[in-house]
């Protein structure tokens, strides 16, 4: 898929994105921009400073509404003003040891939030396409070590996977309640864990790694032998406006698709930290600091056979590749780089 590919569809199109100055949600509006969509986007204040959204000055693309996503009132006056064709549902509260300190918020922003994205949906006649974007954490993770099913058991373990299988399955009821007439397709994607340029969120191994490396400190690895999916963030971007667009012009595309690396690219978290050291250079190292904590799943992978069948959808870059833009992103951040025009480069050079 090209970035004239995206235009041929996406030009013109009026987009809502929940969730847009977040990190998927921020390259998610760029390439959308870039692709000549009219996008209108609705999310907390910035999540993180820095924050991409704002380094990247992407407020001055479009159409950004500050709000909350448990606010019904306020999203319903949204979708009125914005009469979105397209609606991506990104907005959440998405770190795993934040919703054990947080629990009651984080099933109010992703459970009770699906529920008020799924009710203005219903209640706007122009969407024609309906993406909700959850996790590979939704499934009851027993461990084992063949990849997940788009059709095994939803039952994260923890506040923020259980919030999400619970965001799943309440799509799934609007899908056959309100949507069997076939005006808007609905569809969810459960994603591995992405990294990329521009993620300055906290407890999360590369940016840890980004931060350490950049203050001459040795890297911090909590808990080096889980193994996750990681991927480049434009490679689930890419199967979400993939999905967005099949499914607008042909229902038969929707449903729940798992999206994630090959196998090879499942990696444990020491490994993702090797590669960071070995593309940053000048002799970094990390080190295992197990510093206690909560439950999180040692062993956790996907499988993608479903979205590969049905797109033709492959990965393009090795997790090698993701850690290697990731570190050219952030290098050329710290170097006071226009980083607009970094990302442009990198999602160019994604989308050929």
């Amino acid at each position: 898929m090209t970035i004239e590919t995206l235009r041929a569809f996406y030009e013109n199109k009026r987009v809502l994105i929940t969730g847009h100055t977040g990190f998927k949600g921020a390259w998610l509006t760029r390439i959308l921009t870039l692709a000549g969509a009219k996008v209108t986007g609705y999310s907390l204040t910035l999540p993180t400073d820095p924050s991409l959204f704002e380094i990247a000055g992407l407020e001055e693309t479009m159409d950004s509404i500050i709000g909350d996503i448990r606010d019904l009132g306020h999203l319903r006056r949204v979708f009125e003003e914005a009469k979105p064709e397209i609606v991506f549902h990104l907005a959440a509260q998405p770190i795993v040891r934040e919703s054990y300190k947080e629990p009651v918020y984080t099933y109010e922003t992703n459970v009770m939030g699906t529920v008020n994205i799924l009710e203005c949906v219903r209640h706007t006649p122009g969407v024609r396409s309906f993406l909700n974007v959850t996790t590979d954490k939704v499934y009851e993770n027993k461990e084992w070590e063949y990849g997940y099913r788009e059709c095994d058991n939803l039952d994260g373990y923890d506040p923020y996977s259980n919030s999400k299988s619970c965001s799943e399955l309440v799509t799934h009821s609007y899908k056959k309640s309100f949507f069997e007439d076939g005006r808007c397709a609905i569809s969810t994607a459960r994603a591995g864990n992405v990294i990329g340029g521009g993620d300055f969120a906290a407890d999360r191994i590369i940016p840890d790694c980004v931060r350490a490396a950049a203050a001459g400190k040795t890297i911090i690895v909590r808990n080096p032998h889980s193994i996750r999916p990681f991927q480049h963030v434009m490679e689930p971007l890419a199967i979400y406006l993939t999905i967005a667009m099949k499914q607008y012009e042909d229902r038969a595309y929707e449903g729940y698709y798992n999206v994630g690396p090959d196998d090879r690219d499942c990696v444990a978290t020491g490994t993702l930290a090797d590669l960071f050291c070995t593309a940053w250079g000048n002799g970094q190292t990390w080190e295992n600091q197990w510093m206690g904590g909560p439950h999180e799943a040692n062993f956790l992978k996907l499988d993608c056979s479903r979205i590969k069948h049905v797109f033709g959808w492959t990965p393009r870059y090795s997790v090698k590749e993701a850690v290697e833009k990731t570190v050219e992103w952030s290098r050329e951040y710290l170097e006071g780089a226009d980083m607009m025009e970094v990302m442009d480069r990198q999602i160019r050079e994604f989308f050929v």
